[in-house]
């Protein structure tokens, strides 16, 4: 079997979204995907069978991270990235250079390498493509990415919010900077790295190696690039140094044009993108996947994503609030007892063995009964307690307790894992106007069309 296999199985006729499956050495998964990011070998805060059970079937780790603690080496020794963190399906593992531009106060680029400084123990670490090969052939995860130098998208002088104009001039120290002049230099860099890693890579037969498409907001350069990254023969291309401090009309602009330059054949991957309406506007433009921190980030931080926006959980509006953080949903936060989740002998024989199934009732009941509830509404019983409160999630984020970015993680994840599952569906049956309504949050991204004003 080859290292991976990319069957299209549905094309929307309205645009250029497709469903698909990816097959790799350690299972597969349905594309579009969303791939939840495990940057030091976990996803934050949640088990592995946690991440598993709100869909995810492929997840991403971080070279730059697992290359400096606790070293390829070791993570070899032990049976490479699947069995070290115990997660037996696909991963994707990027190749750090993304992380050695934006986290190092003192790094140094050059055509042979980019030099960084540790930010665990300081000290000088050189990344060659060579290097970022030989690291995550090591690590062993399926899907691998090549060196790339990510220049900032648009001009830092442009940027209006100070974070991100900061963060970005960062790697802009120098006088008399020529913005164009750098975007030129990242795609001639780009592609002699993609072409040295290809060379370097040890392990086609089992890891599938990704090259990466840069040129900014410039749609020429993008051409420039993709064209010439398509050119080398591989597995799957990326589009690269998108959601870097542009707005939601660029990032569109810019990944409508550069979906289309890549084959038709291969899978195509936006790297690092996002939020819901972004998700939504670059399937419809071909891309098939995506990771983004966010869902686990925002959710350590009490900010719990729904179909219609953010709900930030340390507001005092939620102090009592008994609702769960979103009606209708099937993540173990709202309906725990969907999830099979049995207080032993709650209710019932209190002698009951750990794990039993057997039925429960009661207000204290926290699995779900069959019987329907006395109000004569249809529900099953358990559904008024079978949650976890937004008065509770609040009390746990102001206590500084655990739990709480634990279940609003857990709700993220299971939330893009949903809308993923929506929109192979919107693909398979041209249904965005349905996909619009059950969605409000990504309504943006849908064309005001006659087929997406039906009803």
């Amino acid at each position: 079997m080859s290292a991976l296999r990319f069957e299209i199985s549905a094309r929307c006729s309205v645009s250029r979204a497709r469903v698909g499956r990816v097959t790799t050495v350690h299972g597969a998964f349905e594309t579009p995907a969303f791939m939840p990011v495990g940057t030091q070998g976990t996803v934050k805060g949640l088990l592995p069978q946690m991440v598993a059970g709100t869909g995810s079937r492929i997840i991403l780790g971080n070279t730059y991270h697992l290359m400096l603690r606790p070293g390829e080496e070791l993570v070899a020794r032990l049976g490479g990235l699947h069995s070290f963190m115990g997660w037996p399906g696909p991963i994707l593992t990027d190749s750090g250079g993304y992380q050695a531009y934006s986290m190092s106060d003192l790094t140094k680029l050059t055509d042979d390498s980019v030099t960084f400084r540790s930010v665990v123990d300081g000290s000088m670490v050189e990344l060659t493509p060579e290097r970022a090969i030989a690291v995550q052939n090591k690590l062993g995860a399926d899907i691998i990415m090549a060196l790339d130098d990510c220049p900032p998208s648009v001009d830092p002088a442009t940027l209006n919010q100070t974070r991100l104009r900061l963060k970005a001039q960062q790697s802009v120290r120098r006088r008399g900077y020529d913005h164009a002049k750098r975007l030129d230099e990242a795609n001639e860099r780009t592609i002699r790295w993609l072409e040295r890693c290809k060379r370097a890579h040890a392990r086609a037969e089992a890891q599938s190696l990704f090259g990466i498409v840069q040129g900014g907001t410039d749609l020429e350069r993008r051409t420039w690039s993709a064209e010439r990254v398509s050119g080398v023969e591989l597995p799957g291309y990326a589009i690269g140094g998108v959601a870097v401090g542009e707005g939601f009309e660029e990032i569109v602009r810019v990944v409508e044009h550069t979906a289309k330059l890549l084959p038709e054949e291969k899978p195509r991957y936006l790297m690092g993108v996002g939020y819901e309406r972004d998700i939504v506007a670059a399937v419809r433009a071909g891309v098939d996947m995506f990771d983004c921190v966010l869902p686990t980030r925002n959710g350590r931080n009490a900010f719990a994503f729904t179909r219609t926006g953010v709900v930030r959980l340390r507001n005092a509006r939620y102090t009592d609030d008994a609702g769960p953080i979103e009606e209708g949903c099937d993540c173990f936060a709202c309906a725990p007892g969907k999830h099979g989740w049995v207080f032993p002998g709650a209710m019932g024989d209190v002698n009951a063995p750990t794990g039993s199934k057997q039925p429960v009732g009661g207000t204290g009941d926290a699995r779900l009964s069959a019987e329907p509830d006395s109000r004569g509404t249809g529900e099953r019983r358990g559904d008024r307690v079978g949650h976890f409160s937004r008065a509770y999630l609040r009390h746990l984020f102001m206590a500084g307790e655990m739990l709480g970015p634990i279940l609003v993680s857990l709700h993220n994840v299971r939330h893009f894992q949903g809308l993923m599952v929506d929109i192979r569906a919107a693909i398979r049956e041209n249904g965005w106007s349905a996909l619009g309504r059950q969605w409000p949050v990504a309504r943006e991204a849908l064309p005001a069309s006659p087929e997406m004003a039906e009803g």
